[in-house]
């Protein structure tokens, strides 16, 4: 069985890697019908040569890089050279604002930006012409720009072709401990904090990820699809690192609309994507199924069955003749549209509906959930097949990671894989680290079969299907801020957006009504289309500054005001979210079926 070796650092895993690779295609990308490939050497030459150019305009050991791109093959070679040259990569989301940038650029001290698209330069540049170290802006395509005040400007492209360098010349010195990449996620304070992992920890993930695979897979040619976006910490480490790891692959998918025909065209061996992925393809094969006729219809509703039989604890004798008429039949078709070659589905970065595992399972697809965080780089456990597979449960602790569970069910972790603390923000990683172990905030036990079960969240975050953390009270409070709203709960876990219930302020009401000259009854006013068109406009207000992923989408009017009384306010003035979800939960789910 194939070992990964103990790496220094990601720089020498990926010129390890590609020196063993050469020619064999590494990165693909779709251009019109034809895929394309960029050979493991051919990266190689362009990480070396774009990571002395980087040093060639200043840019000096420790100083960091914001990276604002799409999935592409220039996403890794940037990550990668940014690594090389002793740098701290910055990975940012493609949909944040001005604002979301202003922050980051000034948090990090980012003095360069590597961009890929005029269209996502446009909310980036004026927060980098105004941001305090900035120094440097770099486009991947041509930015069409006219001016960039102090910032100097390059072109990718000519950066590596001014400073052609033999990768077997570059000295890749960082250690275990040095920072790799600064990854901002979401806290319950609203701005977001930066993840400071390094070598080390996102190393870990992939040496236990690829333990995995060797072990309860067999390690060959893996080929992965990316998805899911690079500048989150689930896909820069499983859909990035865990591949190169491996001597995989990579094919960066074309967009949601199209990943069924990448599928099949592509054939990966393994994917990394949310349950929210899972969800829709679910839908489309039952879509399809239901196409096919009465036979097809009747044979997944069985495989549903044995599949719910067989994870509850065994499938019976009689069921047996059906579950081998299910094999032969029908999971070759669906295994047919997933390129014939999946060894193993793994979801991660939002919790999962067992159903949905089951569903899959049922179908002949091996369905692996994990659970992790960006603060452990972030995988820590996994489902696997050698420890049964329990849709229930996140799997046991990857290798050379202690989970223990303490007195009040939090689960902590600690491991290299922890990250080194929240970059310039001390107070907030004094809370989440003590004595070496990291204090996920959420709640769980530990089964007989060393399995973790995720029983609750301590942590004030919403989680979208996606894996993006939101956190309610920084919307909230921007709403709350309005006039015309005097209370506000969002809610969004697992779900593609958020939603929102909302108190009207009564005196702003008040006023509206003595305005439009109608009488002032909560009942007609609920109903009333320019009352609700007015709370939109100021739902729409905030919503400018906030980033796709926080926007509220619809809502609804409370019954009665947030207060102390009714239990839905504690004491000190919070609002009570499992109290207000048990009276507008129903209502609050039919938002999304409207």
């Amino acid at each position: 069985m194939r070992q990964i070796e103990k790496f220094p650092n990601l720089v020498a895993m990926f010129f390890t890697r590609a020196a063993e690779g050469g020619d064999v295609p590494f990165l693909w990308h779709k251009e019109g019908e034809d895929w394309v490939p960029l050979s493991w050497a051919e990266a190689a030459k362009q990480v070396a040569s774009l990571a002395a150019g980087l040093k060639a305009i200043g840019l000096k050991p420790g100083d960091r890089v914001m990276l604002v791109s799409e999935n592409r093959p220039e996403w890794c070679i940037s990550d990668l050279a940014i690594m090389a040259a002793g740098c701290v990569t910055v990975p940012t989301y493609i949909t944040n604002t001005e604002r979301d940038h202003t922050h980051i650029l000034e948090n990090s001290g980012a003095r360069a930006v590597i961009v890929s698209t005029a269209k996502l330069a446009r909310p980036l540049l004026p927060a980098a012409i105004r941001a305090s170290e900035a120094k440097f802006i770099i486009g991947i395509d041509d930015l069409r720009v006219m001016q960039t005040g102090t910032l100097d400007y390059h072109h990718w492209s000519k950066l590596i072709a001014d400073n052609p360098t033999d990768p077997a010349t570059v000295v890749a010195d960082a250690k275990r401990e040095d920072l790799a990449c600064i990854i901002y996620t979401s806290g319950t304070g609203g701005a977001p904090r930066g993840v400071q992992q390094h070598h080390g920890a996102i190393l870990h993930n992939v040496e236990g990820c690829c333990t995995l695979i060797a072990e309860d897979f067999g390690w060959e040619d893996e080929v992965f699809l990316s998805f899911l976006p690079l500048s989150h910490a689930y896909e820069h480490t499983g859909g990035q690192h865990f591949p190169i790891g491996l001597g995989a692959q990579i094919y960066y998918a074309e967009g949601l609309e199209k990943l069924a025909s990448n599928i099949e065209e592509v054939r990966p061996t393994i994917m990394v994507v949310v349950p929210r992925l899972f969800e829709v393809l679910r839908t489309r094969i039952v879509k399809a199924i239901e196409k096919q006729g009465k036979l097809s219809n009747y044979l997944l509703g069985r495989a549903v069955s044995i599949g719910g039989k067989k994870a509850a604890g065994g499938v019976p004798l009689y069921d047996q003749p059906m579950n081998l008429i299910v094999k032969s039949l029908l999971m070759p078709k669906i295994s047919k549209r997933f390129g014939g070659r999946i060894k193993a589905m793994v979801s991660g970065g939002a919790p999962l509906n067992p159903e949905i595992g089951i569903f899959f399972q049922s179908l002949g697809l091996t369905f692996l959930q994990g659970y992790g965080q960006t603060e452990s780089a972030p995988v820590i456990s996994c489902n696997r097949p050698r420890a049964g597979l329990k849709m229930d449960t996140v799997g046991p602790p990857l290798l050379n990671t202690e989970v223990k569970i303490a007195e009040d069910g939090e689960i902590l972790v600690r491991g290299e894989l922890v990250m080194h603390g929240y970059w310039r923000n001390p107070e907030e990683t004094a809370r989440v680290l003590k004595d070496g172990w990291l204090h996920t905030g959420d709640v769980g036990i530990i089964d007989e079969k060393g399995r973790i079960k995720i029983t609750d969240r301590k942590k004030d975050l919403i989680i979208n299907d996606k894996g993006d953390n939101v956190s309610p009270q920084k919307v909230e409070g921007m709403l709350t801020l309005q006039p015309e709203i005097g209370q506000a709960m969002i809610v969004g876990d697992r779900r593609p957006h958020m939603v929102a219930v909302l108190v009207p302020d009564q005196e702003w009401t008040q006023e509206w009504c003595a305005r439009t000259g109608g009488p002032c009854d909560p009942k007609r006013l609920v109903d009333d289309l320019d009352y609700r068109a007015a709370l939109m406009a100021a739902v729409e207000r905030v919503n400018k500054d906030l980033s796709v992923i926080e926007r509220v989408r619809r809502f609804i009017l409370a019954d009665e005001p947030f207060t102390i009384e009714n239990q839905q306010m504690t004491p000190s003035l919070k609002i009570r979210r499992h109290v207000l979800k048990e009276v507008y939960g129903e209502r609050l789910d039919a938002l999304y079926k409207a």
